[in-house]
């Protein structure tokens, strides 16, 4: 499905290898969530995905552990920043910006997508689900 989806843009996309289901839920556990149904199949259908440049456009799990741990837990951050632990990044804009969904008791309870400012540590709201997302990204249509 999400192959299919994504092939039909005119652009060049870059598939990985599926994730996993044990690593996926390895990471659930890690990041303390229950990740979303479209997350999932997307990962156990392309470990995320990158352009014609190689730059990765949805990250893999790996990366998606990674980068939420380390938002978490950097003690630079608590300072700065407000808590982490509520969010589940699984993109970034190449600016130093985040795209990511909600998390509420341990659970993303719907499919919005928001992004996280660097800058002002503002959290907004950009697309309706990751699919939504992938495509107003490939097609110059995200706005934030």
């Amino acid at each position: 499905m999400w192959k299919d989806y994504l092939s039909s843009f005119d652009k060049v996309i870059k598939f990985a290898q599926p994730a996993i289901e044990s690593e996926i839920e390895n990471a659930e556990q890690e990041l303390n969530v229950q990740f979303s149904y479209e997350l999932k199949s997307f990962l156990l259908e392309t470990n995320g995905i990158k352009d014609e440049f190689n730059c990765d456009i949805l990250w893999p799990l790996e990366r998606i552990k990674e980068d939420n741990m380390f938002f978490r837990i950097l003690p630079e951050y608590r300072d700065i920043y407000m808590p982490f632990d509520h969010m589940l990044f699984f993109a970034d804009s190449g600016t130093g910006d985040q795209f990511a969904y909600a998390i509420l008791d341990s659970q993303i309870r719907n499919t919005n997508v928001f992004a996280w400012d660097h800058e002002d540590d503002s959290r907004k709201w950009v697309a309706p689900s990751i699919k939504q997302f992938i495509e107003w990204w490939l097609t110059d249509n995200i706005k934030y």
